[in-house]
């Protein structure tokens, strides 16, 4: 696999920049004041709750390395078309769910548009731009399994805390039906996507 471009390992030590920068921001956010080493790991855990931040981490990762140049490992195609996948569904939920939910401001808001906005725009720009090829349809299988590990981490915190992350995975709230049909309802999002993924890498590997 050939090494990035120069324009390509510039975008992405942008997209790392911006992704490191909101995730510290909403660590710092999420910690209240004057805590205690116990209030700063109750922080912790709320905060690799988010499959939103466990996104743009996966992003600050496979960025950082593309930015050095790596084309393989975690800047590998497999693994960049798989948090690809991530974010961009961090961005359609956050988007379509749950941005009426709640009215950030000030330094939450910029936490806000960099985590849920800015990160996913650049990091989807710069994996269209990047290079293409290499991706075959088992390693779509081995990114799917992803989500259902983080329904079953999701589904532990929020039993350990009694706060889910999101709330259509509440299911004590929602009741056992509501709850399947929205695994069901992301479950299908997160294949369907997936598979447009994978499709357009193969189409573009062959211009």
């Amino acid at each position: 696999m050939r090494a990035p471009s120069t324009v390509a390992r510039s975008l992405a030590g942008l997209t790392a920049l911006v992704a490191l920068l909101s995730l510290v921001l909403q660590f710092v956010l999420l910690m209240p004041a004057g805590s205690d080493p116990g209030g700063v790991g109750s922080a912790a855990w709320r905060f690799l709750g988010y499959f939103t931040v466990l996104s743009n981490i996966g992003v600050a990762i496979v960025c950082v390395a593309r930015a050095s140049g790596d084309a393989g490992g975690v800047a590998g195609p497999g693994p960049r078309a798989a948090v690809a996948l991530y974010i961009a569904i961090t961005g359609l939920v956050y988007v379509l769910l749950l941005r009426t939910l709640w009215h950030p401001q000030g330094l939450q808001w910029w936490a806000d548009i960099g985590l849920h906005y800015a990160v996913p725009v650049l990091y989807l720009l710069g994996w269209v731009l990047g290079e293409h090829g290499g991706l075959h349809w088992r390693q779509l299988l081995l990114a799917l399994l992803v989500p259902v590990v983080y329904l079953a981490w999701a589904l532990l915190l929020g039993q350990r805390t009694g706060q889910y992350p999101y709330p259509f995975l509440d299911w004590p709230v929602l009741g056992w039906k509501g709850f399947l049909g929205n695994v069901a309802t992301m479950a299908l999002a997160f294949t369907a996507f997936g598979a447009l993924l994978w499709k357009v890498d193969q189409s573009m590997s062959r211009r």
